[in-house]
């Protein structure tokens, strides 16, 4: 059996406990497949990395249990503007797992990046107060894309 099926509890158990939703074979199956990938995947490459494990997990299915691990902000979903919705584990074992993407606008690859800049992570806390402030909002998260080309693109 793949890895996060046996007796031992992943992270995202006490998750679903805490929501009040059951762990299904499906919602497992999605949440250990995204756990073993550092790519953004799109529901369809989701639905053919699980279905050899779980022939009985249909497409529709995988589109319905996205948009509740999403809702429940187990997972993100993103457009990188090529009109396929892409997803990704919003946390892991240590928590969540903050990164902005940067997306080449010709070859579409989307980098994850961690290594924020001191500047960045001061503008972007000044930025949160701000809008807070302002329309008496609680912000809770935040997704950044940078858009333009990859070094492979624009070396053509």
């Amino acid at each position: 059996m793949p890895h996060g099926y046996g007796y031992g509890s992943p992270w995202w158990h006490g998750r679903f406990r805490g929501c009040g939703y059951r762990i299904t074979v499906p919602r497992q199956a999605i949440l250990d497949f995204l756990s073993r990938t550092s790519k953004h995947m799109s529901a369809e490459d989701i639905y053919v990395g699980i279905h050899k494990t779980f022939p009985n997990v249909g497409l529709t299915t995988v589109y319905r249990t996205l948009e509740l691990l999403v809702e429940m902000g187990l997972v993100f979903k993103f457009d990188f503007g090529d009109g396929r919705a892409r997803y990704e584990l919003a946390m892991g074992p240590k928590g969540v797992r903050h990164h902005h993407h940067l997306v080449c606008t010709s070859c579409g690859r989307a980098i994850d990046y961690t290594d924020f800049i001191d500047e960045e992570k001061e503008l972007l806390a000044r930025t949160e107060k701000g809008l807070s402030e302002k329309y008496n909002f609680r912000i809770s998260n935040h997704l950044i894309q940078f858009y333009g080309l990859c070094d492979k693109c624009r070396g053509k």
